[in-house]
């Protein structure tokens, strides 16, 4: 079901039992590109109220956005995706298969979110070492996150770092250097507190 208010821009591939809400653009066309790229959304997806997705996306089955998250162009998105109501995903980003992206999180360029990462509310992970510093596009690098790791809450994840599989980011704190797999993280900047026991 697409409402009549959505916008869904030629060049956009709509899997089986696909829900567009009011207001949504699919496929957003780039700027200064003479042939827009493909757009892709699986089986079962339900993109919620105005929500933007850019062309260049292929997206897998059982797809579903909060309203108002914003998606950039050209991400590789797995199945079983969830991204919260004003998230923004950046362009380029690599998010596996079971990853749930909570309400108002940012995941800028290059990050990569492996299988059932989880990132809480208000989450931000960064690329850019020095902003605004001559040829800082050059050297953007996302974060890592391995196989089932968490950030909590109003964490933020440096440029670069790399958490471990299944380690989890306590809320509030700052990454800055790379994760052990299966440790608990807190503070600012974070520090091992313990492993993860389940």
């Amino acid at each position: 079901m697409i409402a009549s208010t959505a916008i869904v821009h030629e060049g956009v591939e709509l899997g089986l039992r696909v829900t567009v809400e009011d207001y949504c653009i699919i496929g957003a066309p780039l700027p200064n590109v003479t042939s827009q790229p493909k757009t892709v959304i699986g089986d079962d997806a339900v993109i919620r109220s105005f929500t933007v997705i850019y062309a260049g996306n292929v997206i897998g089955d059982r797809f579903h956005t909060g309203h108002k998250a914003n998606i950039r162009e050209y991400n590789s998105i797995g199945d079983d995706v969830s991204i919260g109501t004003l998230s923004v995903v950046e362009h380029r980003v690599k998010i596996g298969n079971g990853v749930r992206i909570h309400t108002q999180a940012f995941v800028p360029e290059y990050s990569v979110l492996e299988d059932e990462c989880w990132l809480g509310p208000h989450a931000v992970l960064t690329n850019a070492r020095y902003p605004k510093s001559p040829g800082v596009k050059g050297d953007l690098a996302g974060p890592v996150l391995e196989k089932k790791a968490k950030v909590g809450a109003n964490a933020t994840i440096l440029p670069g770092v790399r958490i471990g599989e299944g380690s989890l980011v306590g809320a509030g704190s700052i990454v800055t250097s790379d994760v052990p797999p299966g440790v608990i993280v807190a503070g600012s900047p974070a520090r091992v507190i313990r492993d993860v026991h389940y």
